[in-house]
């Protein structure tokens, strides 16, 4: 069997608030998902999938367990491997597009790029490019304010997108959008994942925009209670 682009084994998540008794959210979580795969974590508010996505995005550190990525044991690397591996394996979506305002459309896309030491007229160029291939072109210069919320989300994906990471991770990536809309910026994850194979893990507790995933995945308090594919 060929190695999995995530496996979690026993995974467990406990918060430690002030003046509060230990919480714990997760609960001995197993999951594996492989290379090319789209899947949809589900689960009700307080469920665990944002925390479960949290850890997936490296940006939160499990109580217990382990969990490697793409062949490597996530709580093994440093600090500034851990930065490389959300800078360049990783790209993420959320539900508020967090675009920076005062940054036009291809400098926000281009912003990962920064960070990897990409020089300007490079980033410039590779932010245009997946501009293009989206029929984007004309906004480039464009301010984040001046685009409609479907548009503010596809620019959003192409900023996941510019580092050609194998795994995108999406958060609600409809949850500000009309149902049209929606279904849009599905239909472009699905392309990606079809005609790229590029791994897309998103969480929704919208039965209509899960649908669009070939796998489920239910939490439910702090455990998974149903993984299928469809």
């Amino acid at each position: 069997m060929t190695a999995a682009l995530i496996e979690l084994k026993g995974i467990r998540q406990i918060y430690r608030l002030q003046d509060a008794p230990p919480q714990q959210v997760l609960f001995d979580v197993d999951l594996r998902i492989d290379h090319g795969e789209f899947v949809a974590i589900m689960g009700h508010s307080g469920s665990g999938k944002s925390t479960l996505m949290n850890i997936l995005g490296c940006m939160d550190v499990p109580a217990g367990g382990e969990y490697w990525l793409d062949g490597r044991e996530v709580a093994r690397l440093s600090p500034d491997e851990l930065a490389e591996v959300r800078n360049t394996r990783l790209g993420f979506v959320f539900q508020g597009f967090n675009l920076l305002k005062r940054m036009n459309v291809a400098d926000n896309i281009a912003m990962p790029l920064l960070y990897a030491g990409v020089s300007r007229e490079q980033r410039r160029q590779r932010a245009q490019a997946l501009l293009e291939q989206l029929q984007l072109g004309q906004y480039a210069r464009h301010l984040p304010n001046q685009l409609s919320g479907g548009q503010q989300q596809r620019i959003a994906i192409l900023r996941a997108l510019i580092n050609n990471p194998p795994l995108l991770l999406a958060d609600e990536p409809t949850g500000n959008l009309d149902s049209a809309t929606s279904h849009a910026i599905m239909d472009l994850f699905s392309q990606l994942n079809r005609e790229r194979g590029i791994t897309v893990v998103l969480v929704t507790h919208e039965q209509d925009i899960a649908a669009y995933a070939r796998r489920v995945v239910r939490v439910q308090d702090g455990r998974i209670v149903e993984d299928r594919r469809q």
